[in-house]
Formats: structure tokens, sequence, C-alpha cells
């Protein structure tokens, strides 16, 4: 079977399924309008769309209060732009990083990014350096978090290749690692440092800024354009190793572009947001149940719903508790807990486990 043949099956069996981008991208507008207008100041759509649009120099008769104005474009709408990168980089890196493993269960989390970023912040915070001023903590998080997965991704080379299964093992190894280093180093902290050790770990988007927007943007949004490149590539991974590579596929390459690509996105989320959880497990899930395996349409099918459902989630975090503030990385803990463990159960009994 040649890889033309095998690129028209997957044609031929999901083209009928192209409608799920278009509702997602509605959904999507749907979850942003109800991010940026709930909240203890209401600013209803209209109001929305007119101070968007005043933004670009268009005039709209619409009333529009000072303290909507100031609400929506200084806190509601940088902490919205940033879920839905954030959201859309987790499920991005885990619909690349199942496809690499050929494996449901695999998340971000598995190539060491998250402890990595988890070990450079705390290490930031215990230490007091500033060299970059406020951006310190989220350039250490990245920086410390691309280093473990280098590490993990070279740890797993032999002969030139990378063996899947000890790329597993080792990123399991150096999270353990990463993360019992960051347990000392919380032990050893004051209160203060503490405080901002918890807030950071819970994971969340309360102090999203533009700046902030602005620096997650790039590296995040280079991801997401050149990910649904690999899909053809992954479609032929399900096959297996050995068939990819005789159908032409430089094995290797796909899965350092792969790993890389996760990385980077999950590095730029972690180090601005903390660690929230599960989103790379869910989304990449959830779309495959509804559309099928092919990663043409599921990466960026999983971009869409990955940002959709971590703006709800913010906006849950931050109203069923007003005036207080649930971290969003709870809030999809308590929802991803269950739903892992029915994957776990589900994965058990179609393997034949009772």
């Amino acid at each position: 079977m040649s890889a033309t043949s095998v690129a028209s099956d997957h044609r031929l069996r999901f083209a009928g399924r192209g409608w799920l981008l278009p509702i997602l991208a509605v959904v999507l507008c749907i979850a942003f309008l109800l991010g940026v207008g709930i909240g203890a100041v209401a600013v209803p759509p209209d109001v929305v769309v007119a101070i968007l649009l005043s933004k670009i120099g268009v005039s709209v008769e619409t009333a529009v209060s000072q303290q909507q104005m100031a609400v929506l474009w200084n806190i509601r709408l940088p902490r919205v732009v940033l879920g839905g990168l954030v959201g859309a980089a987790l499920a991005v890196s885990g619909a690349l990083l199942q496809g690499i493993f050929r494996n449901p269960l695999a998340d971000p989390g598995l190539i060491g990014v998250s402890s990595g970023a988890a070990l450079g912040a705390v290490f930031t915070i215990i230490s007091g350096l500033a060299v970059f001023g406020i951006y310190t903590l989220p350039i250490a998080a990245f920086l410390a978090g691309a280093a473990t997965t280098l590490l993990v991704y070279r740890l797993s080379r032999r002969h030139g290749r990378t063996d899947v299964a000890t790329l597993l093992l080792v990123g399991l190894a150096l999270n353990a690692l990463a993360g019992a280093t960051t347990g000392l180093l919380t032990y050893l902290a004051d209160d203060a440092q503490l405080r901002s050790i918890v807030f950071w770990t819970l994971g969340g988007l309360g102090g999203a800024l533009w700046e902030t927007v602005l620096s997650a943007a790039p590296p995040i949004l280079i991801v997401l354009v050149l990910a649904p490149r690999l899909g053809f590539y992954l479609n032929l991974f399900a096959l297996g190793e050995m068939e990819a590579r005789h159908l032409g596929v430089n094995v290797e390459w796909i899965k350092w572009a792969a790993v890389l690509m996760a990385a980077l996105a999950t590095g730029a989320a972690v180090a601005l947001t903390g660690p929230i959880g599960f989103i790379g497990l869910i989304v990449p899930h959830m779309v495959r149940l509804t559309i099928g395996p092919d990663h043409r349409q599921l990466i960026p099918a999983c971009a869409f719903g990955g940002a959709t459902l971590l703006i709800l989630a913010d906006l849950l975090a931050r109203t069923l508790a007003a005036p207080a503030e649930i971290p969003v990385g709870l809030f999809t803990s308590f929802a991803g807990g269950p739903f892992f463990l029915a994957l776990i159960l589900r994965t058990r009994r179609h393997y034949g486990f009772s």
C-alpha cells in the first residue's frame, strides 16, 4: 500500500465530517462573547462588538460606558485571549503526542515540559532572581521546560533513532526527578515564597495582561500553523513505525518535529499560566471520538476545542464562587480526573482486561 492510497482512503473515510470545524469555530465565538461579557460588570455582546470596532477606528452608535470599556479591554479581553491560546496550545500538543505514542492516554506532561517549567518557576521564586523584571519567571519556566524536554529526547536516542517506549519511560523518570526537586525547594521556601509557589502551581489566568498575551502568541501561533502539516504523517504512524518507514516517511524527523512543537507550545503556555491539567488529554480524545483519527482534521479541531474548553472553564472558575476565584487548574483537574479514570477503564476493556 502506497502513501498516496492511504491518504485517499483517509479522505474518503472522513470527507463527510468536515462540518465539525465550522461548528467549533461558531462555538468558540460564543465562548469568547460569554467569557468577555459575564462578570461583576456585564458587557452585552453588542457592546463588546462596539468596543472592538472602536479600537480599529470604526464608529458605532451603541452606548458604551467607560467602566465597560476599561473592564473589557484591560481585564477580560487579555484573559480570554490568553485562555484561548493556552487551551489551543495544550490540546494540539496532546494530539501530536498521542499521534506519536499511538496512545490516547498521552499528554504534554509526558515529555517533561510541565514538570521542568514548574522547577524553573519555583527556583526563580526561591532564589529571588529578577533579571528580566516581571518576565523573569515565565522566561525561566519556559527555558527549564524546554531544557527538560530536550534532555528527555536526547536520553531516549540510540544509534540515531528514538524509541517511543524509551522516550515515555525517560520522560516519566525525569518528571519524577523534577517533581522531587520542586518539592524540596518548596519545603525550603518561606511563607511569602510558599504563597507565590502555590499560586503559580495551581494554574490560572488571573494575571493576564496584554504584555503576557503578546509574549505567548508568537510561539503558540507558529505551532498552531505548522502542526496540521504533520497530520498526514501522523496518520501513517498509526500503521506502525516500520510500516510508515516503508511508505517513505522520515520517522525520526516526524518524531523530532512533533516533540519540538509540543514542547514549544506547552512551554509557552505553562510558563505564563502555570500547569493546567487534562486539556491536552480530554480534548484530543473527545474530538477523535467525534470525527475519527484523521490528524489532518483532528489537529485543527483540537485547537478550536481546546480554546473553547479553557475559556469556558475559566469563566466557571471565576464566577461560581464570586467574588472569590477558583484557580482554573484546579477546575480542569476536578473535571479531568473522572474523565481520565473512565478513559483508563475503557482502554482496559478494549484490550480485554476485566
